[in-house]
């Protein structure tokens, strides 16, 4: 599947247009300035954030896109609740420096034109010790995209007491192992969201892993202290951006471990199609309305369980991820006119956006996975832009 408005073409541009900013002159006394870093806004939970990155890698399967003698790998990031001494801990960045310059250099600008965000989360900090184990949420990203796309959602369900299972998929994502080695989207693959969701099942059987004590990381690397206790593989839900949330769809076609599953304006286009479900799964549209993309329509035909569909007016394919965090940062960077900020971002304001992509995900995956909250029982005048579709 392919839509004319991937993750890489999003975010690389707006990156990269955004903040390449004139370095000072090079004479006796001049240095070039430290880039700019983005920032994101904290999440607004109750409990700290920590998050490690394991290396996964499925010795059962051949990589298709690798070639002979080359098992799947892939990289992934657990973010969690973490202890109040997390901050002693340093804080994940956004993306990795490797990754972040190769997502600069593919549209053509200087590798060092901006430093990544740092996240709520903190590397390796002690997993808070819930009463019980606590329910897991998978995340697959759009189409040469990434697993930090949508770093203002999983933090945020992080901080409300959720495992959050992050995912690159390797060879249409900007990645990078262990071992120094830098993978990048490859255009001419036929990379389908049927890949990313073998993907995420190979991931769901090392959430198991985990839940049961064991370390699935290739190179055993330590485990922050907790975490496996905290995992609840009876209780995951999944969500994916573009054709992540196709993805989301395919796996819980397959497979019945992923109780629910929320789409961030997916397009649903794959080959063969997504068949019946009866679980719960939930719209959040944009550029890919019912109305406009049949592809859709079908899919939402083919809910038989609990569904809702929810459009926020004045959002754009990007206004649920962070990109539209992100671009009206770059745009006071470079004095981007209000016109062409609106191309990237449409017209509904980032801190809005932000609060919804907060709000709505978290509604969905405490009323499937915790049994509680109202804020999708209608409309609610603290969200005017959400409309609910019948």
């Amino acid at each position: 599947m392919t839509t004319a408005l991937t993750r890489r073409h999003l975010l690389t541009t707006a990156l990269a247009t955004g903040v390449a900013v004139p370095l000072a002159g090079t004479g006796r006394g001049w240095a070039a300035p430290a880039p700019a870093r983005l920032t994101l806004p904290p999440p607004t939970g109750p409990h700290r954030v920590g998050t490690v990155s394991l290396h996964l890698v499925d010795r059962s399967r051949p990589d298709p896109f690798a070639g002979l003698g080359h098992h799947r790998e892939l990289m992934a990031g657990v973010w969690y609740p973490a202890t109040r001494d997390a901050r002693r801990h340093r804080a994940a960045p956004w993306m990795p420096a490797a990754p972040m310059r190769a997502l600069l250099v593919s549209a053509g600008f200087d590798a060092d034109a901006a430093a990544a965000p740092l996240t709520a989360g903190r590397e390796g900090a002690p997993v808070l010790r819930p009463p019980g184990r606590l329910p897991v949420v998978v995340f697959s990203h759009g189409a040469g995209g990434h697993r930090s796309e949508t770093t203002i959602v999983v933090q945020e369900l992080a901080s409300h007491g959720y495992v959050v299972v992050t995912v690159d998929h390797t060879c249409d994502a900007f990645s990078e192992f262990p071992d120094g080695r830098l993978t990048v989207p490859v255009d001419d693959l036929p990379f389908t969201p049927w890949d990313s969701s073998r993907d995420i099942r190979f991931v769901l059987d090392r959430i198991e892993d985990l839940a049961a004590g064991r370390n699935p990381d290739a190179e055993r690397r330590p485990l922050p202290a907790g975490l496996g206790a905290a995992l609840d593989p009876r209780r995951i839900g999944m969500f994916g951006w573009s054709k992540g949330a196709t993805a989301t769809a395919l796996v819980m076609n397959q497979d019945r471990r992923v109780r629910a599953g929320f789409s961030l304006d997916g397009p649903m286009q794959s080959q063969p199609p997504v068949t019946d479900l009866d679980r719960p799964f939930m719209l959040m549209t944009a550029d890919f309305t019912r109305a406009a993309e049949p592809s859709v329509e079908q899919f939402w035909s083919h809910l038989h369980g609990w569904r809702l569909n929810v459009h926020a007016d004045g959002a754009v394919h990007g206004a649920y991820c962070d990109h539209q965090w992100l671009v009206p940062q770059l745009a006071r960077i470079i004095g981007m006119s209000d016109e062409d900020l609106a191309g990237w971002v449409g017209t509904l304001d980032p801190a809005r956006a932000v609060r919804i992509q907060q709000a709505y995900p978290l509604a969905f995956f405490d009323l499937h996975l915790r049994h509680r909250g109202h804020l999708l029982n209608g409309p609610n005048p603290a969200f005017p832009e959400a409309r609910f579709v019948p």
